[in-house]
């Protein structure tokens, strides 16, 4: 593996550290104020996925067609524009809008870069070093900021500003490389042959389908936990909600270091038998009404999901490096799962505004992901599966 992944790894921690920092700030902001609605919280998270629906035709050959390490920075420099919008005090949804356009352009340059630096050998292990350090920097990202803005919110945009500038400069320590050259012609028309081209085998749509089941349980799970540790275990800041979710992103790491021995990229199939558990404990979840028994069915569903999501990351990134570029997979796979959270996190917001209490909405969720595993599996006939 090249030893230019670590300045990847250490430049992806602050950023993704930054960006948790923010979400839990906003969230912080939401829970002292008296004025903005239930429906606000998952409102933001929605604003923040459109960017990447509405960008991804050009955000995958952005990064293919310059250095990556050049688009990270790029991405970081936005993301740090959106949190001083936020220091501003302008509007959370459009501040927050902007984070979401600079993680849009961030994203593909992150899984783009990686089978430059690890190659076939080593891909499953090095996504799992970034899907580690990633849910790493999420634990300790939204644990510190949400104790910060609980504080005061000022101190805590500050800080994710600096770390995104810090992110930037270490990102130059990676190396300057172009993989494809500008294709002319519309950005929209090309996504779309690409993506044609790019779904033509099982093996490819079944990762694409697995990874926006994923993401789109992910994001839902986390706005409606907001809603229900408040009312079942009567957490009453982000502080706690985030020591809540430190459970979840804990079980994440364990999933993601001990996936490289269990599942190789030949045998991406069995993805499917964790994505089953994690529905299991989503609906088990929604019935439990004490503290630690929470915690742990949260660490499970971590765990079956860093199992489950990074096998599927890995092929995606060989997948697009072989055929349409790694950078325009990665960016593809961002439309289609960003729009399924779109989808799920909107339903719920709908949801919630029409009075859904979030043990009813936790119940739905894990029911839907566990039927969307099944149909998926039953789409697939026995060849399509011998190949996935």
């Amino acid at each position: 593996m090249h030893k230019q992944i670590y300045p990847l790894l250490i430049a992806q921690f602050l950023s993704a550290f930054a960006d948790n920092a923010i979400l839990f700030t906003v969230i912080a902001m939401v829970m002292h104020s008296t004025q903005l609605p239930s429906w606000y919280v998952p409102a933001l998270q929605s604003v923040f996925l459109v960017a990447f629906v509405v960008l991804a035709p050009w955000v995958g050959g952005f990064a293919d067609n310059h250095a990556k390490s050049r688009v990270l920075i790029i991405a970081n420099l936005i993301k740090a524009a959106g949190a001083g919008l936020l220091l501003l005090n302008v509007e959370p949804l459009i501040a927050y809008c902007v984070v979401g356009v600079g993680a849009t352009i961030y994203s593909p340059a992150k899984y783009g870069i990686l089978p430059e630096l690890a190659g076939h050998k080593f891909l499953v292990k090095a996504n799992s070093w970034i899907e580690g350090s990633t849910i790493l920097a999420i634990l300790l990202g939204m644990v510190i900021g949400a104790k910060v803005a609980d504080y005061s919110l000022q101190w805590a945009l500050t800080g994710t500003i600096i770390l995104f500038l810090i992110s930037a400069l270490v990102t130059l320590f990676l190396p300057v490389r172009i993989t494809k050259t500008t294709a002319s012609g519309s950005k929209i028309i090309e996504f779309w042959r690409q993506t044609g081209r790019f779904l033509i085998t099982p093996r490819s749509r079944f990762a694409i389908i697995g990874a926006a089941l994923f993401w789109a349980s992910a994001a839902t799970l986390r706005v409606i936990i907001v809603a229900w540790a408040p009312l079942v275990l009567l957490s009453k800041n982000a502080s706690e909600i985030a020591e809540l979710t430190l459970f979840l992103a804990i079980g994440i790491i364990a999933g993601s270091a001990i996936v490289p021995r269990l599942i190789p990229l030949e045998h991406l199939s069995r993805t499917r038998i964790p994505a089953y558990l994690m529905a299991l404990f989503i609906c088990g979840l929604s019935f439990t009404d004490s503290l630690w028994p929470a915690r742990f069915t949260l660490f499970f569903i971590g765990m079956t999901g860093g199992i489950f999501i990074v096998p599927i990351n890995a092929v995606l990134q060989e997948l697009g490096h072989q055929s349409i570029g790694s950078g325009s997979a990665v960016a593809m796979q961002n439309f289609f799962q960003n729009l399924a959270m779109l989808a799920a996190v909107g339903s719920y917001t709908y949801a919630a505004a029409h009075n859904i209490g979030p043990v009813m909405a936790m119940l739905a969720l894990g029911a839907l992901v566990f039927i969307a595993t099944f149909m998926v599996s039953l789409s697939l006939s026995g060849n399509q599966q011998k190949q996935a």
